[in-house]
């Protein structure tokens, strides 16, 4: 497959479900070659040797039928290495980095593997909606067809060694991602968000750790590995988001109620200024998105033909350039960030006018 073709699919998880709350979900799994030292103690010769060793198994293995493609970062461009980092394919730090480094994708980007990142692996598993024990199922698989050729380090009395040591045990880092604009809206966001670290969650921004809540969306996930099982950290994370969805839902009723004028008038601002816009910044059109999607979820917008997620990721700056085929400056990707949205605005406002 092209690499470029690759890259330009829209991922598995930016498809559009009946979740109003959940985004996605993700597990990722943290595993180490038992004979090399940690990635951010390694020579330049080790992180090469590593990258050898596990590319070569990537470029070999097939997992449910499907096999998975091999890209070594150092062959990319800045503009590559963002559009891999806006699709949440691979790591912030894992893109800035430097030296001999990779990720294998599948065709729909359902499965990411990185390649010395913190870790020497970093299995990654991303699904639209609310599938958490589909994601594990399916990053365990590739996780079984690894280990079948590699030999991870594993100890009896610690589980999977990994360089970080809240990731020490099994590895595995679950999560989800959530929309949560009646929370922000009605002030109650912190409230509900700040108790999830006495319960053992982090709560980060729409790209991880250090990232902002951009477009009213949290990112949320296990703290710790070590002593837990993959089905207690995973069935405590889904009770949890649970918890997070009902607390939605009853903020949007509130909002409905109580406040529908000041609602109505915020979706339909949103919704105008999208179809009208000739700037628009990233930060802008994930805001005006968000405030969109809440209008289709509670009915008072028609939907759009180009999903949610969809829609804030080609309007990043590394994809809207990637889709353009060429290098935009900050004012022409304002311009063309406008023009793609109003774009996608058209047939909704068609929708309207016949009605």
């Amino acid at each position: 497959m092209i690499r470029k073709e690759l890259l330009l699919r829209h991922s598995a998880w930016m498809t559009e479900t009946n979740s109003p709350v959940i985004i996605s979900s993700r597990v990722r799994l943290a595993r180490n070659l038992e004979d090399f030292p940690f990635p951010h103690v390694l020579d330049p010769e080790g992180a090469g040797q590593v990258e050898q060793i596990v590319s070569q198994v990537l470029k070999d293995i097939e997992v449910n039928q499907e096999r998975v493609f091999y890209i070594s970062l150092t062959e990319l461009n800045n503009v590559e290495h963002q559009v891999l980092v806006e699709k949440h394919l691979i790591s912030p730090s894992l893109g800035g980095s430097t030296g001999a480094r990779g990720v294998a994708l599948a065709p729909d980007h359902r499965y990411a593997v990185m390649v010395n990142e913190e870790d020497h692996l970093r299995v990654q598993v991303l699904l639209p909606g609310n599938q958490l024990l589909e994601t594990h199922r399916l990053a365990s698989a590739l996780d079984d067809a690894l280990e079948a050729k590699l030999d991870f380090a594993y100890r009896e009395s610690h589980g999977y060694l990994t360089a970080c040591p809240t990731n020490v045990g099994t590895g595995l880092r679950a999560s989800v991602m959530v929309h949560l604009p009646g929370l922000v809206i009605t002030n109650q966001v912190q409230q509900v968000l700040g108790a999830l670290t006495r319960l053992g969650l982090a709560v980060r921004g729409l790209y991880g750790e250090g990232s902002q809540a951009f477009g009213h969306m949290f990112q949320v996930s296990n703290q710790i590995t070590l002593g837990k099982s993959e089905e207690d950290i995973l069935t405590h994370l889904d009770a949890v988001t649970g918890q997070i969805v009902e607390h939605e839902l009853k903020a949007r009723e509130l909002l409905q109620k109580q406040m529908p004028m000041l609602l109505e008038d915020k979706v339909w601002r949103a919704r105008g200024t999208l179809q009208n816009a000739r700037l628009l910044s990233s930060e802008d059109a994930i805001h005006l998105l968000s405030l969109d999607r809440l209008g289709t979820d509670i009915g008072i917008l028609p939907k759009i033909k180009d999903g949610f997620a969809t829609l804030i990721v080609d309007t990043r700056s590394g994809c809207l350039q990637y889709i353009l085929d060429r290098e935009l400056d900050p004012n022409q990707r304002d311009e063309e960030r406008a023009r793609l949205i109003r774009g996608a605005m058209q047939e909704a406002r068609s929708t309207i006018q016949e009605a």
